[in-house]
């Protein structure tokens, strides 16, 4: 049906749990309310929900203008890492004869329950509110129906010991507002697959939660490792000075990698401007740790091969196992994102690793740019995607 259609029809209805009228235009927070309840979808009509912005509670049309600050700003909320996992939305300036309208079109979320600021939003009727714990539940145990990504599918044979308890509350206290972990009456299973991290139909740990907060996630997923090689040539046939096999919780490969790097990028003296002289690490940290985040969230751990860290005397190769994802290509994965690992991306939100979603390559380009890198250089295939980065001519 043609968008302008639709919304005319859900204009002349009462306000439901498919649609929200607002006049106001600089409410960012209840917009990013909404779109959590449309995500979340509790009702299960299975149907887009939406946010319409310029019309009154009985459908006429306010007269509001429709700027492109406003249809930036409702864009914004998809990417900034306050609704999580990110809400599939689109935005779109609807022209009526009354005058325009600002209308987000928000898909029901394949991985629910979805959350604004560690609080789990939902739709009952035109009435807007935090879910309770039971509501909570069903979202749970519907994700495990209709979930398409692998880090949420349950592992067999893995146990609730075989997470650690310390990590997952660690974890938890960054994603879920205090007041709800206060309030709670839930059992560990519940808290876990509110985070989309235990099965409750199958009764099992998912691939994300023993990836976050496994004991030993190789006993699982034998190849959910980093293999970091360092060499003092520029040829792989060179003896490695350091080798080293990364496993263990996402974090603590995490903070691992980055002491590679902050032990290897060489920071010389630069004798600039005025004979004064500064320093200018060889590779701007943030970029190849951008790059090596993307590698371990968009990889595919089903694949028998680890992500692949080799540092060479001229220059940098991450390999990560898996080809690009869903409608990403080569010619678009700088401004495109899609989640093969929705729940292992919402963690490296949270845990500060990630800054917004989807630009991770761009701040890298950014970082390089700034710091006198040449470009990354990508080699991509359906098995895998390689970036080689080279450092600042000296």
């Amino acid at each position: 049906m043609d968008l302008s259609l639709n919304i005319e029809r859900l204009l002349t209805g009462l306000e439901s749990d498919r649609v929200e009228r607002t006049i106001g235009t600089d409410k960012t927070s209840k917009f990013a309310k909404a779109i959590c309840a449309f995500a979340n979808d509790y009702p299960n009509h299975r149907q887009p929900g939406y946010l319409v912005i310029g019309a009154n509670d009985d459908g006429s049309i306010a007269g509001l203008e429709v700027t492109e600050q406003l249809l930036q700003s409702l864009a914004a909320i998809r990417s900034d890492g306050h609704v999580l996992p990110p809400p599939a939305m689109s935005i779109h300036r609807v022209s009526l004869p009354g005058g325009d309208l600002a209308v987000v079109e928000v898909q029901p979320s394949l991985a629910p329950p979805v959350r604004y600021r560690g609080r789990v939003w939902i739709r009952i009727g035109a009435r807007r509110a935090v879910a309770n714990e039971q509501e909570e539940h069903i979202l749970s145990e519907r994700r495990s129906f209709n979930s398409a990504s692998f880090d949420a599918t349950p592992v067999q044979g893995a146990v609730l010991s075989n997470l650690s308890m310390r990590h997952f509350e660690d974890y938890r206290a960054l994603t879920v507002d205090p007041e709800i972990i206060a309030a709670n009456h839930r059992t560990v299973e519940e808290c876990l697959a509110s985070l989309r991290c235990y099965d409750l139909v199958n009764h099992l740990p998912t691939v994300a939660g023993i990836l976050l907060f496994g004991n030993n996630p190789r006993h699982f997923l034998p190849c959910a490792y980093v293999q970091f090689l360092k060499f003092p040539g520029t040829a792989a046939s060179d003896t490695p000075e350091d080798q080293l096999e990364i496993d263990g919780d996402l974090r603590f490969v995490v903070e691992t990698l980055r002491g590679k790097i902050l032990a290897y990028n060489k920071i010389p003296l630069i004798q600039g401007e005025q004979l004064r002289e500064r320093s200018i690490p060889d590779y701007p940290e943030w970029a190849v740790r951008e790059l090596l985040h993307n590698a371990l969230m968009h990889r595919d751990y089903r694949a028998q091969a680890p992500v692949r860290f080799y540092w060479y005397a001229d220059r940098i190769e991450i390999q990560s196992p898996g080809g690009l994802y869903g409608n990403v290509t080569p010619t678009t994965m700088t401004r495109r994102s899609a989640y093969r690992n929705p729940t292992i991306a919402e963690a490296m939100k949270a845990m500060d690793y990630v800054n917004r979603y989807g630009y991770g390559i761009q701040r890298a380009l950014a970082l390089l740019e700034a710091n006198g890198n040449p470009k990354p250089e990508y080699e991509i295939d359906e098995a895998e995607v390689r970036v080689t980065l080279r450092p600042r001519p000296r």
